[in-house]
């Protein structure tokens, strides 16, 4: 009671400076007064401020890669996003970090959960997602994209690590957030 935020979002948002996508777990930045935020908001525009996320796929990439294609709404399905040659410039880098085999076929085939680190360059509704689902990996869980259903009942996406610079005394901070139990699960 008491404590106020930024209201530079909207009364709805106080204080949030970018959001992740429903289903989506990990850090974000919350601005406590109109300053941070405006400073905070320009880090990301400028692209200063790092996002490292996690996530699950059902197979490994077969090469480290930066996808760098617009992004726009979907003309088939207005709760989804597309790769659009009018779209807005998008560019994600993802790298292999992990392969989790389970023990046995899954509907017929041998199985297993990969992750993978993603670096934001931009921030476009849905662009992990989208980018991943372009080449043929879509996250698992994330029935929007054509994930696989079976292993999760969410999409498996986390921001794990958030690099920015304190508004105020402009110290470098590196937040990073604990990969969450149900992401633990499947890797095991």
């Amino acid at each position: 009671k008491g404590f106020l935020l930024s209201n530079l979002s909207g009364q709805s948002r106080a204080g949030i400076v970018h959001r992740l996508d429903k289903g989506t777990s990990g850090a974000i930045v919350v601005a406590k007064n109109n300053a941070a935020h405006a400073a905070l908001s320009s880090q990301l525009s400028d692209k200063s401020m790092g996002r490292i996320y996690l996530a699950l796929t059902d197979l490994p990439l077969k090469q480290n890669c930066t996808v760098w294609r617009a992004i726009g709404r979907n003309p088939a399905n207005r709760l989804k996003k597309a790769i659009v040659s009018d779209g807005r410039a998008a560019k994600s880098a993802f790298a292999n970090l992990l392969f989790s085999e389970f023990s046995g076929p899954v509907q017929g085939k041998n199985a297993g959960v990969n992750l993978i680190a993603a670096k934001l360059f931009t921030g476009r509704t849905h662009q992990i997602r989208a980018h991943l689902s372009l080449i043929g990996h879509p996250l698992v869980g994330d029935e929007l994209y054509g994930g696989d259903m079976n292993l999760a009942k969410r999409q498996m996406l986390h921001a794990y690590k958030l690099e920015f610079q304190n508004p105020k005394t402009l110290e470098n901070l590196k937040v990073e957030i604990e990969i969450p139990p149900d992401m633990k699960e499947l890797l095991k």
